[in-house]
């Protein structure tokens, strides 16, 4: 009887460490786009995926603790019934630009009062109001609230138009200044608050493992 239990003790013990080691084995060998994808469709689980971290959006203690790793170091997040394994797959630097910006929208006004208004709200920054107040008071879109401000943005993000007057360095740091993109009836009052900022950026492989 005790040999039988000592067996089965035995089996539940290499069962259990088989499972504890199968993810952390897994991305010994994870490298390129492709096992990364292959890995991911067979495991069919919402946990596991492919995560960007940016170094300026995200602050946590895990991203800053990511960050410090090299390209192919691993952490390990262990909780009660389940462990995070996380494995840095990429890093690089991309260059991101910030604006803050009051959206008047040309399909409820005309080009004369949207002219108007944003001589008006120019004219209002220049003697001395808060762009974020002249934001939260004109602007027509979700911004608002944000004082207009669009958070850091890649220049594929950013409109053609808006392109041309933030990202081509036609306007120096504070500088007010108009964008029309009348494709899309869009008007705005522009406030170039950043230079551009390269922010580094990590892939990270995010695998979760139940515990047995």
């Amino acid at each position: 009887m005790f040999k039988k239990l000592l067996v089965l003790l035995v089996l539940s013990t290499s069962s259990f460490l088989a499972a504890q080691t199968s993810a952390e084995e897994a991305l010994k060998t994870i490298e390129t786009p492709e096992q990364i994808k292959s890995y991911l469709e067979s495991k069919k689980s919402k946990k596991n995926k492919l995560i960007t971290f940016n170094e300026e959006k995200h602050k946590t203690i895990l991203a800053k603790d990511l960050f410090k790793l090299s390209v192919g170091g691993t952490k390990v997040n262990e909780r009660e019934f389940e462990k995070t394994f996380y494995k840095v797959i990429n890093k690089s630097k991309k260059t991101y630009y910030r604006a803050a910006c009051i959206y008047l929208n040309g399909e409820k006004n005309s080009i004369h009062e949207i002219e108007e208004m944003r001589a008006k709200i120019i004219a209002q920054f220049n003697n001395g109001l808060p762009f974020d107040l002249l934001a939260k008071r004109y602007s027509k879109d979700e911004n608002s609230n944000k004082g207009g401000d669009i958070g850091w943005l890649l220049k594929e993000d950013v409109s053609t138009e808006l392109e041309s007057q933030l990202i081509d360095n036609k306007n120096s740091l504070n500088s007010i200044f108009n964008v029309d993109v009348p494709s899309e009836n869009a008007y705005y009052v522009v406030l170039k608050t950043h230079e551009p900022k390269d922010i580094s950026e990590i892939e990270v492989l995010k695998i979760v493992e139940a515990k047995e």
